[in-house]
């Protein structure tokens, strides 16, 4: 940690943890149910929400990935197909392709298995290694979206736009840098981490803090 947060910060945040912490359990436990439960096929989509995300709003893609999925696109359609489908996020046509892709990558004698080909990955962070190396589209941040969003979250940060902001404002972490390498990411992650330990509210949980902070919301 760069700098020491102002104690009014660190105040506000345990305030907003704990108004918000129920909703956070809610949603928590929705994401391990489908890892749990789920199809393959909804834990595919939620790789491919993750896909849709860089540079375009959760809303937005959560509602683009309802109607490639209503559509039956999602798991048959073409690139082309599925970026007709995409116009309210933004470079469909390479997101489109990315889904595509990720697809195939999954497939296992006709079926998709994601849950099987993670598996053989390894651990947590071997998984988000494995997934942001060999999924197009995909890098830390998003391979660290989808494993939340699945249920594996616990000590994963998104370091998205709006959870950077934040650490910036926090003292966490200088600035933002221009780019992000896997080596810078996990660096910035480890600052995160080290905040939450001291301020008492879990990695995963300050996550969904610092978004609401920012949207309003606790979302996926």
């Amino acid at each position: 940690m760069n700098v020491k947060p102002l104690e009014s910060n660190v105040n506000e945040l345990i305030r907003l943890y704990a108004e918000i912490r129920p909703e956070i359990r809610l949603r928590t436990a929705l994401f391990a149910s489908i890892w749990r439960d789920g199809t393959e096929e909804d834990i595919f989509a939620e790789l491919v929400f993750c896909l849709l995300t860089p540079q375009s709003g959760a809303f937005r893609c959560a509602r683009a990935l309802e109607i490639v999925r209503e559509d039956g696109l999602m798991m048959r359609g073409t690139a082309r197909e599925i970026a007709a489908q995409l116009a309210i996020v933004r470079f469909r046509n390479k997101k489109a392709s990315y889904i595509v892709e990720a697809r195939d990558r999954f497939m296992n004698t006709g079926a998709i298995d994601v849950r099987g080909r993670l598996a053989a990955a390894g651990d947590l962070f071997q998984r988000r290694e494995w997934l942001a190396t060999n999924i197009k589209g995909l890098g830390f941040k998003e391979a660290s979206h989808f494993l939340r969003n699945v249920g594996w979250g616990e000590d994963l940060a998104i370091l998205d736009r709006h959870i950077l902001r934040n650490l910036v404002r926090l003292g966490v972490i200088d600035r933002i840098p221009p780019s992000i390498s896997g080596r810078r990411y996990l660096a910035m992650e480890n600052s995160m981490r080290a905040f939450a330990l001291e301020i008492g509210i879990p990695l995963g949980d300050l996550d969904f803090v610092l978004w609401y902070r920012e949207a309003g919301a606790v979302f996926k």
